[in-house]
């Protein structure tokens, strides 16, 4: 058996193929299905220590957030022990959450974010 011949018995066993009108192989190829990268939720964690104005200042510095938008998430946070601050892909979530962590630590804060997969 020729080297060719192995080739497009292969071909046909491992993928749909038409006959073309001289003989040959026409090898369709699937389309890949895509779907959306899984997400994840950057959730801000209440302390007893950080001031409030230093929580509100991280999300206006790192989630892009109005003043006032950043007071309710803070205020949500303080009253419910944490809070989402944003909803991003995995690797952004993450990167996020520790830019915030050592960000606070560097201003000897305990202020806290964790990630998490947003479930549907």
């Amino acid at each position: 058996m020729s080297f060719t011949t192995q080739i497009r018995l292969s071909l046909e066993k491992d993928h749909q193929t038409e006959q073309d009108d001289d003989g040959s192989v026409a090898v369709a190829t699937a389309k890949p299905k895509l779907q959306q990268p899984p997400m994840y939720k950057v959730l801000l964690l209440n302390d007893d220590y950080t001031p409030m104005d230093f929580v509100v200042e991280i999300l206006e510095q790192f989630f892009r957030m109005s003043r006032e938008r950043a007071t309710q998430i803070m205020l949500t946070v303080h009253t419910q022990g944490s809070a989402v601050c944003g909803v991003y892909t995995r690797d952004v979530a993450e990167t996020r959450a520790e830019q915030v962590n050592r960000y606070s630590r560097e201003h000897q804060h305990p202020l806290m974010c964790k990630t998490q997969k947003v479930t549907d």
